[in-house]
């Protein structure tokens, strides 16, 4: 025993070490606790659990200089969703300094927590964590949305993150890359820190994401390229990814001078549970200026229930350039909203200034509304006041936009003088009748329907619209916004122009946003059965290697091929061979320059004839604990009955008008004949779900749960049999089920 114990000491002395020294080589538990250089090397070292991080460093006053040294924590060929473990833990510290330190192939490559004064810097935390993404070209999967409403008690963990800090004060993060994770940097309950000069781009989440976290200043960092649930031309969902997101009683920050385009969301706050629950509360006093939020396929700023400062900031080709539902006490001025679907767009706001805004080619300008009814477990709506009512519109400028005004069920708005009107298809959409408004002047075409002022406008909306207007377009900037300005730092990053000018850059694979660095082949477009496929990345030189499916139409490839799909053709491939300059893959792997490689393609377009019958259940039938019962519907008459080519199916409601919106049953069937081979069958379920192959239960999901994904490969030829039973307990439900071949 007494040797084992001196056995013990000797290995704890090995791994707590005096660290005052050079050429530290890494090892697996190792803790720091004083200055040290690491050796510059790349140390495979893997962690299996959040709580077994590689290293832990704990103490005041350390600086460690990691040398461009690389911890990798991937095993043999992990893919990023199987990541696991920590790099990094740092831990009840002061006065920390991190450098020139790269960590890839963990769920969190660096952690922090109660660490005051830290810094982090000159370092990169790229190609670790993310999930394996379910949508497809022509439709989403509910699997892939995020949530992050909840971190109380860490869950935004499930997510990992190249950086996650816990209760760090004055933080200093500088000159930090994160590329191709989910999240970049997630912090909660970080007061007073300071985060620029950062790159975190194409990430499959987001960029920054903040919690309970305030007074913070986060300024010139590109945060381009965070998104997911896009596909141009068939859904622009963003699933909860961001820039930016700014969650829970998270308190005035400062963002300054970022780009954010192209993300789900440039910029996501939401006030938090606290304040939704008791009406207290929000993320207030944020100040948003000279940021560039543009091509969102959602909202370029989002910012509901609270009160904050959106100034010069560019909001250009999003879905809504700002959606501000709930916002109160809120200002929006000098910001370029251009060819937006919805300029500005705020549904129970109040008392909210929008001046010296420039507007141009916006389907709708500007609109305010509110709705008839409140969903019944919103304490904020029950404990607040949310009259729509009390805006201040003035010297904006409005070019080219189709409607400038849509206006309704708003009490007490001001539209004065000095607002600039011109080229508009209609100045004002207002619900009738229109007691809620009248004109100080009715010179403007577009307001015939609207009255002169009554005898009592106490509550009513005062619209001036004189014919020649008191600002005009080169006007709009306004000097006196300079005093909002935070100061630049003096040794900022230029953050270059975004050389993307739309949101058909956004192309999303199963990693997440592609990055145009490797090359790839992407298929555009399909008309017809003429496929067009275009070839993107790094210049070079391109060969045919395998076809299957087409017949192609130009046989020297330069930046796109044509082809026709093959009558009846199931399986689309193409395999071509690429050669030119070094490059790094999705998966952060290092091509030389010259090396040959395969890009290959493929698309399963194979469809499975469905019959899909519903019913209703009840307590008697009720699937969890009457299972026998529930599975004899199958033997009554449906309520519906469908044939289907493929099955996809997304409830927000009822499934069809005979069938109730909750508690419905859905049995599904196909028959179906298959070249032999190796198969995935992917199956997707809100709630409960049981999936069966020639009669053999394969996937046994019964339970209720929110959209997930379940695959499981087979061997399959000739004909089979699946079939399918599902169950609906409320809310939305999702069905879905495809076979391709497997990789």
């Amino acid at each position: 025993m007494y040797q084992k114990i001196l056995l013990f000491h000797y290995l704890l002395l090995f791994t707590v070490f005096s660290f005052a020294q050079n050429n530290i080589i890494l090892q697996k538990n190792m803790i720091i606790n004083e200055s040290a250089i690491i050796k510059t090397a790349e140390y495979a070292l893997h962690s299996d659990s959040l709580n077994k991080p590689i290293i832990i460093i704990e103490g005041n006053n350390i600086t460690i200089d990691f040398n461009n040294a690389v911890i990798n924590g991937k095993l043999g060929e992990q893919m990023p969703n199987e990541f696991t473990g920590l790099g990094i833990l740092i831990k009840n510290s002061k006065n920390i300094i991190i450098k020139n330190l790269k960590a890839r192939g963990f769920k969190v490559a660096l952690m922090a927590e109660n660490v005051d004064s830290l810094q982090i810097l000159d370092s990169d935390f790229s190609y670790n964590y993310r999930m394996k993404l379910y949508s497809i070209r022509e439709r989403e999967n509910f699997q892939d949305w995020l949530s992050y409403h909840n971190n109380e008690n860490d869950e935004w963990l499930r997510y990992g993150a190249g950086i996650y800090l816990k209760n760090c004060n004055q933080a200093l993060i500088k000159n930090i890359h994160i590329a191709q994770n989910q999240n970049a940097l997630l912090m909660t309950q970080c007061n007073d820190g300071l985060f620029y000069n950062n790159t975190f781009n194409f990430n499959s989440g987001l960029g920054i994401g903040m919690y309970r976290s305030s007074r913070n200043r986060i300024m010139h960092n590109d945060l381009d390229f965070n998104i997911r649930g896009h596909s141009e031309g068939f859904y622009n969902r963003g699933q909860d990814s961001a820039g930016i997101l700014i969650y829970e009683q998270s308190n005035d920050n400062t963002f300054a001078y970022n780009s954010a385009t192209h993300s789900g969301d440039g910029f996501f706050l939401w006030a938090g549970n606290h304040t939704m629950n008791t009406g207290e509360g929000g993320c207030n006093g944020n100040l948003l200026y000279g940021n560039d939020f543009s091509y969102a396929p959602t909202n370029g700023v989002e910012v509901t229930f609270s009160s904050n400062k959106i100034i010069n900031n560019k909001l250009i080709g999003c879905r809504y350039g700002i959606w501000g539902g709930y916002s109160f006490n809120s200002y929006i001025a000098g910001n370029e909203i251009t060819n937006n679907d919805y300029g500005i767009a705020i549904e129970h706001g109040q008392e909210n200034a929008i001046e010296y805004n420039y507007f141009h080619d916006n389907g709708v300008s500007i609109q305010i509304w509110e709705r008839l009814t409140q969903p019944g477990d919103w304490g904020y709506a029950n404990k607040r006041d949310i009259r729509s009512r009390d805006y201040d519109i003035r010297r904006n400028v409005f070019l080219h936009d189709s409607i400038p005004l849509k206006i309704a069920g708003t009490d007490r708005v001001a539209i004065n003088d000095d607002n600039y009107f011109a080229s508009f298809k209609k100045l004002l959409a207002a619900d009738k009748p229109n007691e809620r408004f009248y004109l100080v002047k009715n010179d403007i075409e577009g307001t015939d329907n609207l009255g002169d002022a009554p005898n009592d406008t106490k509550n009513m909306n005062r619209i001036v619209f004189p014919k020649k207007s008191a600002i005009t377009r080169e006007d709009w900037e306004m000097p006196s916004l300079e005093a909002y300005a935070p100061k630049p730092l003096p040794d900022a990053m230029k953050i270059n122009p975004n050389k993307y000018f739309s949101r058909a850059y956004m192309r999303i694979n199963e990693w997440g946003p592609y990055n145009y660095e490797y090359p790839e082949i992407w298929l555009e477009s399909i008309e017809n059965e003429l496929y067009t496929f275009k070839l993107l990345g790094p210049k070079g030189d391109w060969k045919i290697k395998k076809v299957n499916g087409l017949k192609l139409n130009n046989e020297e490839l330069q930046d796109k091929i044509v082809a026709q799909r093959l009558k009846n053709a199931d399986l689309i491939e193409l395999e071509l061979e690429y050669k030119g300059s070094e490059f790094i893959t999705q998966l952060g792997e290092t091509i030389p320059a010259g090396k040959p490689v395969i890009v290959r393609f493929s698309r399963y377009e194979k469809l499975f004839d469905w019959q899909v019958k519903w019913y209703a259940y009840n307590e008697k039938s009720d699937p969890i604990n009457n299972y026998t019962a529930y599975k004899d519907l199958k033997a009554q008459k449906p309520l519906k009955t469908e044939q289907s080519k493929g099955l996809a199916y997304v409830w927000w409601g009822k499934p069809a008008e005979e069938v109730q919106a909750d508690q419905f049953a859905t049995f599904a069937e196909t028959n179906f004949d298959i070249t032999k081979g190796k198969y995935k069958i992917i199956l997707t379920s809100d709630d409960g779900v049981k999936l069966y192959l020639d009669g053999k239960l394969l996937i046994d999901r019964w339970n209720v749960h929110e959209s997930l994904v379940d695959e499981v490969e087979v061997q399959l030829s000739g004909k089979h049999k699946i079939e399918i039973e599902h169950f609906d307990a409320g809310g939305l439900a999702n069905l879905e089920c495809r076979i391709e071949p497997s990789r």
